[in-house]
């Protein structure tokens, strides 16, 4: 039966049955073939550069049809350059350490055994995301470098993207010697093999969506598999009393406007009162285009600020807008955090050491940072290669998820021939 035909459910059977199949193959071949797998895979993403733009252009058109905004329009399009970008991060990810087989750490008991926790796969992952189509090269060379079999589902906008991309991974899979199946592409766009396939436990071992806020909270809501995600990032930036002026306007411009669609973006500025410099840092933002909304403090610093609703301090905006408040020092800042953040990322900015220590250590969140812009939440800057997505949670992995994130461990115990009393 051809899988077009097949009912969401049987056709997530389909290729989870193949998936899980060839999970065990991948999980043993040896990294030197899975790099020299993703090597080809890069070869041929350049060498395929024409018809993966030509497939780009159809999708950029019906995107274009179908009243896409200017945000969406951009994370979709693909050029030369942004394509040598995801062959080059593919080749990257060829490159890193190889996780599997590490040993976590080691012990002898007193009886002799010797009991070690090594890095294995997970087996079989499911990645949904939607718009960027370069997701789908970075996710099948993270997936693969770690030794798992993964499912791809891209969001509509992008299928012929997707298909052309998933094409030339493929073609580098299997000169390297390795099936095909190790990467797959759901091929149809239909809503309800998202659901299928978030209810597959039998095949699927863990579940990443990569996406906008509706797409993670349904598939949190409805997945009878273990979730990777983070559902918000609503990111604070809180500028120190003893922060540097000069460093703090760069700083906070650079968090909130270098590119306001990423979920490592600033969305709340907290400031402290006893930082002088507080009205030029509110002009630095409204200089930029950007449009501040503020308490009663920050209003009366400019007449462009617009009043902040309880609702902003609890909003990812992804967009020109920031809300910003003035805190009595960095215990209100702390307070402030912990009532509106999403566990995401959460920066400090100042001179005075013992300060940032413990912003640092009584933040809880995902990534917390101390002079440095949130837009570096992103596992390239953290060295890690591309990255599956940012995980807010607790359990198994947090923050950028990368080749260490797609893998668990298991316990190895050697004896030499102990029985137990």
């Amino acid at each position: 039966m051809n899988d077009l035909t097949q009912t969401p459910e049987m056709l997530i059977a389909t290729l989870g049955a193949r998936a899980r199949s060839v999970a065990t193959v991948i999980a043993q071949a040896s990294d030197a073939q899975k790099a020299d797998a993703l090597r080809r895979a890069a070869q041929a993403l350049r060498d395929q550069a024409p018809a993966i733009l030509a497939a780009n252009a159809r999708d950029m058109d019906n995107a274009v049809a179908n009243g896409l905004s200017s945000a969406l329009l951009d994370r979709l399009k693909l050029d030369e350059g942004r394509i040598a970008a995801a062959a080059a991060g593919v080749e990257q990810v060829a490159s890193l350490d190889n996780p599997l087989g590490s040993v976590i750490d080691k012990q002898v008991r007193p009886n002799g055994l010797e009991l070690s926790r090594v890095r294995v796969p997970l087996g079989v992952i499911g990645i949904i995301y939607e718009s960027r189509p370069n997701v789908t090269a970075d996710a099948a060379a993270l997936c693969l470098r770690a030794g798992n079999a993964v499912i791809l589902r891209g969001g509509s906008e992008a299928k012929e993207s997707n298909r052309a991309i998933h094409a030339a991974m493929v073609e580098g899979i299997v000169a390297a010697g390795l099936p095909a199946e190790a990467v797959q592409l759901i091929p149809t766009t239909d809503r309800a093999v998202v659901g299928a396939l978030l209810k597959a436990a039998e095949f699927v071992d863990l579940i990443v969506p990569r996406g906008g806020k509706s797409l993670v909270a349904r598939v949190q809501e409805e997945a009878r598999v273990p979730v990777l995600a983070h559902l918000d990032g609503i990111n604070h930036s809180y500028v120190d009393g003893a922060a540097d002026p000069a460093m703090a306007l760069t700083l906070v411009v650079n968090a909130k406007m270098r590119r306001t669609g990423i979920c490592g973006a600033t969305e709340t500025v907290l400031i402290d009162r006893a930082f002088q410099q507080a009205p030029a840092l509110v002009k630095a933002l409204l200089d930029a285009q950007c449009e501040v909304r503020g308490d009663d403090a920050v209003r009366a610093m400019d007449g462009r600020v617009k009043p902040a609703s309880d609702e902003d301090w609890d909003t990812e905006y992804l967009d020109a807008i920031v809300s910003v408040r003035l805190v009595d020092g960095v215990e209100e800042a702390i307070a402030h955090i912990a009532a509106h953040a999403s566990h995401h990322t959460d920066a400090i900015i100042t001179e005075d050491a013992a300060r940032a220590e413990h912003f640092l250590n009584a933040v809880d969140s995902a990534i917390v940072m101390w002079n440095a812009s949130t837009q570096f939440a992103d596992g390239g800057e953290f060295g890690l290669g591309a990255e599956i997505g940012i995980s807010t949670g607790r359990l198994h992995a947090r923050g950028p998820v990368a080749l260490e994130g797609l893998t668990t461990y298991k316990w190895i115990v050697r004896g030499t021939g102990q029985v137990r009393p």
